[in-house]
């Protein structure tokens, strides 16, 4: 899972710098409005994907849960590729 500090910074392959700087931006203005801290993000983000993970195989490197600002306010948006799904917690009680 990359943190937020990946996303700020975009560590991963470079792009249009234009582009990374906007989304950096609004990344920055969400987390603002929310007054989320980046430890706090990754907790929830963690938690989110330990719940799923009870019920399916995920791609934790491809899993994208962010903050973004939509009509009511703040959602938070996820991606979370399941390679298969899977009943662990005790078929699903």
């Amino acid at each position: 899972m990359r943190s937020l500090f990946d996303r700020i910074f975009n560590t991963r392959a470079p792009g249009n710098s234009k582009d990374d700087a906007k989304a950096r931006l609004k990344v920055l203005l969400v987390h603002d409005q929310v007054d989320m801290t980046p430890s706090t993000m990754d907790a929830m983000k963690a938690e989110i994907l330990a719940v799923i993970a009870k019920y399916a195989d995920v791609d934790r490197e491809h899993v994208d849960i962010r903050l973004e600002r939509a009509e009511a306010g703040v959602a938070v948006v996820s991606s979370v590729p399941v390679r298969r799904v899977t009943v662990r917690a005790a078929e699903a009680t």
